[in-house]
C-alpha cells in the first residue's frame, strides 16, 4: 500500500486532504504533537481529531527556534530531527505532505536526505519561517492566497485556496437557501482550539454588560473552562473545545470574536460573518494582523489590537461589528480536491521513477 506522511502546524485543513487521500486507498501516517503545550498532559485537539479519523499518529518531540529561550526546548530541536529520520526510515513513505509549522522542518529535511519527495501548503498571506526554509526542499508549494506567489519560487508554486471543512461549506449552502440558522444577537467568542486566556479574561469581566444585549457562546480552551463554568447563566454557554459545537456556533453567530489565524480568517471570509479580530501580536512576521486586514478591507472585521483589549473596548468593538455589512469573499472551495490531485500525481510519478 502506498504511504504518505502528513505533518505541520495547521491540522484542520490538512486533515481534510488526508481523509480524502485515505478514502482513495493511501495509507496515512501523521507526525504531530499529542500535547499542545510544554508539559501539558491533556491530549491536543489535533491528536483527538486525527485518531478519530482512524489515522496512525506519531508524537514528534520536535522543538522550534522562533521565540524559544528554554534550553530543554532547544535541545528537542535536534532530537525531533533524528526521531523524524528514524520514523521515515522505518516507514519509507512515497511522500510527505506538509502544512507548515515547526514540526514540518525536521520531517521535510529528514525526508530530503532520504530521497523522499515532499509538498507543502502555505495558509497565510506571508511566508512563515518554516515554509520559507522547507520551500528549498519540496517539489511543490500550494498557496491559499494569490499574494503569496511573490514570496516563493514561481516554478514550484500553485494557488489553490485553503482546504475547507465540508461542515463549513454546508453552513453557507444552508444559510443561502434557508436563512434560518442565524441568531441576530448571538456572539461566538473563540481563542482557537487551545483558547486564549487574554481574551477570556476580558470576556469574563465584560459578561454582565454583554449579556444585557447579546447571547454569548464562548469557546474557552482547556485552561479556562472551569473558571468559565462559574459564569454560566441564561444567555451564556461555554465549552473547552468541541468541533461540532464550534461549527454550530459559527452557523448561528451574528458576530464572531477571534484571533486572526489562517483558518478562521479564511472560513469567516468564505461565510461572510462580521467579526472582531484580535491578532496575536507576537505571531511570526505579524501574519495574524495581515490576515485580519484582508477581512477589514472587505468591511467585515473590526481589528482590536491586544494592547487595547479591555472589557469596554471588547463591548464597543462587538457593537461596531454588529453594524458591518460585508459580502462573502469569492474564495475557492475546491482546494482539498486540487491538493489531492496534485499529491497523488506527484507521488505516483515519483514512485514510478524510483
Amino acid at each position: 500500500m502506498k504511504t504518505l506522511v502528513f505533518t505541520g502546524g495547521h491540522h484542520t485543513s490538512a486533515l481534510e486532504v488526508a481523509k480524502a487521500l485515505k478514502d482513495k486507498g493511501w495509507q496515512i501516517v501523521w507526525f504531530g504533537h499529542r500535547h499542545s503545550m510544554w508539559e501539558d498532559k491533556l491530549d491536543s485537539a489535533e491528536y483527538h481529531e486525527v485518531t478519530t479519523a482512524d489515522i496512525k499518529f506519531i508524537d514528534l518531540k520536535a522543538g522550534k527556534f522562533y521565540r524559544t529561550f528554554n534550553p530543554l526546548k532547544l535541545i528537542s530541536i535536534p532530537y525531533g530531527f533524528f526521531q523524524a529520520l528514524l520514523q521515515l526510515l522505518l516507514l519509507r513513505p512515497n511522500g510527505i505532505v506538509s502544512f507548515g509549522g515547526y514540526l514540518a522542518v525536521p520531517t521535510i529535511l529528514a525526508g530530503w536526505l532520504l530521497g523522499i519527495p515532499s509538498i507543502t501548503h502555505e495558509q497565510t498571506v506571508v511566508s512563515g519561517w518554516a515554509n520559507k526554509f522547507i520551500s528549498l526542499f519540496v517539489k511543490k508549494i500550494a498557496l491559499a492566497w494569490p499574494d503569496s506567489t511573490r514570496r516563493y519560487p514561481r516554478s514550484k508554486s500553485v494557488v489553490i485556496g485553503l482546504p475547507l471543512r465540508d461542515e463549513i461549506i454546508r453552513i453557507k449552502k444552508y444559510n443561502s437557501f434557508a436563512g434560518k440558522l442565524k441568531i441576530k444577537n448571538l456572539v461566538y467568542i473563540t481563542g482557537g482550539k487551545q483558547g486564549s486566556q487574554t481574551i477570556n479574561k476580558a470576556v469574563f469581566a465584560a459578561l454582565p454588560k454583554l449579556l444585557a444585549s447579546y447571547q454569548v457562546v464562548h469557546q474557552t480552551g482547556n485552561l479556562d473552562y472551569s473558571p468559565a463554568r462559574s459564569h454560566i447563566k441564561d444567555g451564556y454557554e461555554c465549552f473547552a473545545f468541541d468541533s461540532a459545537k464550534a461549527i454550530s456556533a459559527l452557523a448561528q453567530a451574528a458576530v464572531v470574536v477571534s484571533r486572526a489565524g489562517a483558518h478562521i480568517v479564511y472560513e469567516l471570509g468564505y461565510l461572510g460573518i462580521p467579526c472582531v479580530l484580535i491578532p496575536i501580536p507576537w505571531a511570526s512576521h505579524n501574519e495574524q494582523l495581515l490576515n485580519a486586514q484582508i477581512l477589514e478591507g472587505n468591511h467585515q472585521a473590526v481589528i482590536l489590537p491586544e494592547s487595547q483589549l479591555t472589557p469596554q473596548s471588547l463591548i464597543s468593538s462587538i457593537k461596531q461589528a454588529m453594524h458591518l455589512k460585508p459580502r462573502s469573499l469569492d474564495l475557492p472551495t475546491d482546494a482539498a480536491e486540487k491538493l489531492v490531485q496534485i499529491t497523488a500525481s506527484l507521488f505516483t510519478t515519483a514512485d514510478r521513477q524510483k
